[in-house]
């Protein structure tokens, strides 16, 4: 049974029985104070970075500006002005896919020992994860600058700032996806006889496998978009024809590569999501 109360019934409760109607006071006051704390840090920070509605206008009018500079797009009308570009988009995509390869095939033997179903080491295992940490903690520009000073300007820098990024990444969401998987096909191969290796081989990476491809898919178009940044610090790719042509106040031109690059980036997400659909669902219709 339902019991319906109408609107009036509940205002004549709430008149006659106000408190019943409101959170305690130590609730109240924990509410007051996060979010007079939340709207002081928002107002010291709009004061700190001197962001006023004078500067917003004046910005947006600059802007305003810029943007008319970048119509009509440029368009290139001889192979030999736009074979640059062509490279520069070829080197940001190899950057990007081999920083995404080495950093998977380094990582996923990392992420057995940050696994709390397989490494049973607590100190050993805290130990990797702590690793996992750090290595994410050091952005992946900040890498490239360190890498360009290492082995000099180029995609070899681009290439190995997005590999060691990579690996804290993918060592830490691979060995998730080992701990949060069902432990039966893992029993079944152990009850057939099966060994350690033969457990991990049968009953734990088929399930891991599709998490693992949508990670690395994932993170690959995320890379393409980091490898443009990435050339404009110096370490190749179409990055650094972009920041040129910026530099150059030659805006019709960086319109035209940043359309090329918003193609490009949807062409990756469909062919990735072309290669989800179908390995994904192989994987998925064999369970």
């Amino acid at each position: 049974m339902t019991l319906h109360l109408s609107p009036e019934r509940i205002a004549i409760a709430r008149a006659a029985v106000p408190l019943a109607f409101r959170a305690p006071l130590p609730v109240r006051l924990r509410r007051w104070a996060f979010w007079t704390l939340f709207a002081g840090l928002c107002a010291y920070c709009f004061w700190a970075f001197d962001v006023t509605p004078a500067r917003l206008w004046t910005g947006l009018g600059r802007l305003g500006k810029v943007l008319s500079f970048m119509f009509p797009p440029h368009v290139w009308t001889s192979w030999a002005d736009f074979a640059p570009i062509l490279k520069g988009l070829g080197e940001t995509l190899s950057m990007a896919f081999l920083g995404t390869v080495l950093g998977a095939a380094v990582a996923f033997p990392l992420s057995f020992l940050g696994a709390r179903n397989i490494n049973r080491l607590t100190f050993l295992r805290l130990g990797v994860r702590r690793g996992y940490d750090i290595i994410r903690a050091f952005e992946t520009l900040i890498l490239a600058l360190i890498f360009i000073r290492a082995f000099g300007l180029g995609p070899l820098a681009g290439i190995l700032a997005i590999a060691v990024s990579e690996v804290g990444t993918f060592a830490k969401l691979f060995s998730e996806a080992i701990e949060n998987n069902s432990e039966r096909p893992i029993e079944g191969v152990k009850a057939a006889g099966g060994s350690r290796l033969q457990q991990i081989r049968y009953g734990l990476l088929p399930q891991v496998n599709p998490v693992i491809l949508s990670i690395l898919l994932y993170n690959f178009e995320s890379n393409v978009r980091s490898g443009t940044i990435l050339g404009i610090v110096g370490a190749g790719g179409i990055g650094f024809l972009l920041s040129d042509r910026i530099s150059a106040y030659r805006w019709d031109e960086a319109w035209s590569i940043i359309f090329l690059i918003i193609v490009m980036v949807y062409l990756i997400d469909w062919l990735s999501g072309g290669i989800r659909r179908r390995f994904i669902g192989t994987w998925e219709g064999t369970k």
